[in-house]
């Protein structure tokens, strides 16, 4: 992961604002994910870059050479990668070290992939703000067909998801989906190497990136729904750092927190983690009402339970709609349907 670090982090909020123009220590650190062997994510790092330039163009005071400085710190998220991530302690693997560096003061702000947050959040810290979300939407990668529904019986399709595995089981039993971790860029490399037909990764991070050029084609909605916040960025601090809490509270994108908040109510309800295939996507629709598609599937794709609810695009009244949403695909799973999932213990 990477951070920022701001020089104001640790200032009196009683001190006079020339103190915030000449900071006197190095900046707050901002936490991101890393990559293993040393290499840093490129992804990561973009997030991280976007968020410091956030900050500095709307607060002066950051804008002074130094005032915001990004820190990496590597996850074991990041350096597990011949696993998959389930069977070595699930998302939260993305963001331990980040809570820890946090907690203990040796970053001011945490900047995170939402769909990689966990569903709760470690005392003493707090997510007060989130990022306008870039396109939720997956992106569909090959270098011989131009869809999934192109694609040959039999051929490979590498991906890490669950999420994405289910559905494309469902909708094409005859491929084979296998394990493929590692950054935007080894996922690429494998492709072009044959050890996959094709592969599936989020489009919000190739355009992060700049390399939205390698997309085949985009998924709709309803032939792949996407994960839990996929698209957003999420920023945390310490929840007694009101400095920062106001730095963060001017960055935040109100429709973006509203979506996010009802689709994380829908996985808590469920209970979802990584042994959990689970999609959901929240978003203000044409008349400017909130509309919400939720899904829970077995791992093979033989069992797919949606809903589809609508609603007003508030923050209390979407994370109710997700609540529900998720108590009715559970009381629409039951009996049996639980066997065939690992649910959290």
């Amino acid at each position: 992961m990477v951070s920022l670090r701001c020089a104001t982090a640790h200032q009196s909020l009683l001190g006079p604002p020339t103190c915030l123009a000449r900071p006197q220590r190095p900046a707050c650190p901002i936490a991101v994910e890393a990559v293993a062997q040393s290499k840093d994510s490129d992804l990561a790092l973009a997030q991280a870059r976007e968020t410091r330039d956030k900050l500095k163009a709307a607060h002066s005071e950051l804008a002074e050479e130094g005032a915001v400085k990004i820190v990496i710190i590597k996850t074991t998220g990041d350096m597990v990668l011949d696993k998959p991530l389930a069977d070595i302690g699930g998302k939260g693997l993305f963001t331990k070290e980040i809570d820890d560096a946090l907690l203990q003061g040796r970053i001011d702000i945490a900047v995170h992939s939402m769909k990689d947050v966990p569903t709760y959040l470690p005392e003493g810290t707090i997510l007060p703000c989130n990022l306008r979300r870039e396109d939720a939407r997956d992106a569909f990668i090959c270098l011989t067909a131009n869809s999934l529904a192109e694609l040959p019986s039999g051929c490979v399709v590498g991906s890490a998801s669950l999420r994405r595995q289910s559905q494309i089981l469902c909708r094409y039993p005859s491929l084979k989906v296998v394990n493929l971790r590692g950054n935007v860029q080894t996922r690429l490399t494998k492709l072009k190497n044959g050890d996959v037909h094709a592969t599936l990764l989020a489009l919000a991070g190739l355009k992060r990136l700049n390399m939205a050029e390698n997309v085949t084609s985009i998924l709709s909605m309803e032939e792949m729904l996407p994960a839990v916040a996929q698209g957003a960025i999420g920023i945390a601090c310490r929840s007694n750092d009101d400095k920062m809490m106001e730095y963060l509270s001017s960055l935040n994108h109100e429709d973006t927190r509203s979506a996010v908040a009802c689709e994380r109510e829908f996985l808590t309800v469920l209970d979802g983690n990584c042994r959990t295939p689970i999609a959901a996507y929240a978003h203000r629709d044409k008349d400017g009402s909130c509309s919400f598609r939720g899904l829970l599937a077995s791992p093979d794709g033989s069992k797919v339970y949606e809903t589809t609810k609508t609603g007003p695009y508030s923050f209390d009244d979407m994370v109710e709609m997700g609540k529900d949403a998720g108590h009715e695909l559970k009381a629409k799973a039951r009996p049996g349907f639980y066997g065939c999932l690992q649910w959290k213990e």
